[in-house]
């Protein structure tokens, strides 16, 4: 149900263009306390500023919060939901913007992903470089790969929030690397809540730091380190993240889906 402000007798405009300006003066108040805490975490890291990159996590939010976010600067936001990211990219796709996969992927979601994802950070299996390099071609577009580690996996396992083993990364970057429509760009992790690194942040991202170095020697272009989000962003930089990923610091706290 929408809800319209009255406003005086006589006043021509109705209460969500009122809403709509609140929201936006309440994004631009986060993203600038976001911006702060990324400068001054690579100032402290004795990093450029330009060297990382904010990507919004709209997951649940609407698709003109994504308007706003992209009229106040925003240029690459991210989703974890098909069912949500498809008809949102699709309402803006006027916007020049970039858009990340960030979720777990099931296979039968791929085709819809490749019409719209510019990135899929979470290729944790063979089957899902198959499935994402037959879709990218049909779409006669490139898609760009991150390989999603799990540090909290045994080796030749996956991670209970996705990813792979570290022990699988090589052979997943091989398996990108010679896919037709997918370009493999790096790596992506998320903090892990079991194993050695659970509670220990910016020592899981200094692992995964090393293990781009490693993937880094034998693909050069691999360069992206996705890791960090609104609560460890800090230990992400402070690591060597290209990418933090950012959702309720710059929109609130996510209204329970249902």
């Amino acid at each position: 149900m929408t809800h319209r402000d009255s406003g005086p007798a006589g006043s021509s405009g109705p209460g969500p263009t009122a809403a709509g300006e609140d929201r936006k003066a309440e994004l631009a108040a986060n993203l600038a306390v976001v911006e702060e805490r990324i400068a001054s975490a690579c100032a402290a890291a004795g990093r450029k500023r330009e060297e990382v990159t904010l990507i919004v996590v709209t997951k649940t939010y609407p698709a003109s919060d994504v308007r706003f976010l992209h009229e106040l600067g925003v240029r690459n936001v991210a989703e974890n939901r098909d069912q949500d990211a498809a008809p949102k990219a699709a309402e803006c796709a006027d916007l020049d913007l970039r858009w990340h996969f960030v979720g777990q992927l099931q296979t039968n979601k791929v085709r819809s992903v490749a019409s719209y994802a510019d990135v899929v950070q979470s290729v944790d299996r063979l089957k899902l470089v198959t499935a994402l390099s037959s879709a990218a071609v049909r779409a006669e577009r490139e898609l760009g790969c991150l390989i999603q580690v799990a540090l909290d996996a045994e080796a030749g396992g996956r991670g209970d929030r996705g990813g792979v083993a570290p022990d699988g990364i090589a052979e997943l970057a091989e398996a990108v690397d010679a896919a037709p429509g997918l370009r493999l760009g790096g790596l992506m992790t998320v903090a892990p809540l079991a194993g050695p690194f659970a509670g220990r942040e910016q020592a899981a991202f200094r692992q995964l730091m090393e293990f781009s170095s490693g993937l880094r020697s034998g693909h050069p272009a691999a360069n992206m380190v996705s890791a960090g989000m609104s609560a460890d962003l800090e230990q992400a930089v402070a690591a060597g993240a290209t990418h933090v990923r950012v959702g309720t610091a710059v929109l609130g706290v996510r209204p329970r889906l249902g």
